[in-house]
């Protein structure tokens, strides 16, 4: 069956696939317990690894001053990653692309059990950088780690022998488009809606405890400041001013 992006096999010279032999030809010199760790890695490793980066995000937005906008950028990464990987169903069908080993056997595959799975685009490529622009977008810290990250997941997926490149930078072009494009819709719908559960008893997943009993006690000196103005104004006795504050 013909598809839209042509045999990467079709011709000796073709980039795409000399890339992902010149880093596949790398699991076949590797001992067999770094490419176990290569696979787990590829597989469960890095996902794992940006889970923890997406909870840090969380725990840093919530102490923030504006703790409810902080916490809707990062409630978007999981939410964009959602996204993407539905607009990358009819992709992936319309493409119609084979997993490289499919049409090379000579391949080294790590991870079994893919061969009637497609290959474009990368689900975890795209879930990785997914999650690296949305945490980039908040914390321009994490969202760097998370990028480093997504780009060893595309290192890793070419290992492993079930990527072309191009599957790889597919995947990190439909993420980030779904994350930036997107963006501006999602956060005026979070945005409300955390402000919203900053008021409710969901509070603490929003505002931490320490930064909304500061904001509580500036506003309570706020308020007996007006208090106090309002009393002078009404004519209250005022203290009795001593010659020194006469000749301040």
């Amino acid at each position: 069956m013909p598809t839209l992006l042509a045999d990467a096999g079709a011709g000796s010279g073709d980039p795409d696939l000399g890339l992902l032999k010149a880093v596949n030809g790398l699991a076949a010199d590797a001992p067999g317990w770094l490419d176990s760790l290569v696979a787990w890695t590829a597989e469960y490793g890095i996902l794992l690894g940006l889970a923890a980066l997406g909870l840090t995000a969380w725990l840093v937005a919530r102490r923030r001053p504006d703790a409810p906008v902080a916490v809707a950028g990062v409630l978007w990464a999981p939410l964009a990653v959602a996204i993407s990987e539905l607009a990358n169903l009819p992709i992936s069908q319309l493409v119609d692309r084979p997993r490289p080993f499919v049409s090379h056997p000579e391949l080294d595959v790590l991870v079994p059990g893919k061969e009637d799975t497609l290959s474009f685009v990368s689900d975890h490529s795209a879930m990785s950088m997914g999650i690296a622009v949305a945490l980039f977008l908040v914390n321009r810290r994490l969202g760097l780690a998370a990028g480093a990250l997504a780009l060893l997941q595309g290192f890793c997926r070419l290992f492993v022998g079930v990527h072309y490149p191009t599957d790889v930078i597919g995947g990190y072009a439909l993420a980030t488009a779904v994350v930036l494009l997107l963006a501006p819709i999602a956060m005026a719908v979070l945005v409300p809606l955390c402000h919203a559960l900053s008021r409710t008893a969901l509070r603490p997943l929003v505002v931490a405890r320490s930064v909304a009993a500061e904001a509580g006690g500036r506003r309570s000196a706020a308020a007996a400041g007006r208090r106090a103005g309002r009393r002078r104004g009404r004519g209250e006795p005022q203290p009795e001013r001593t010659p020194e504050d006469l000749a301040a």
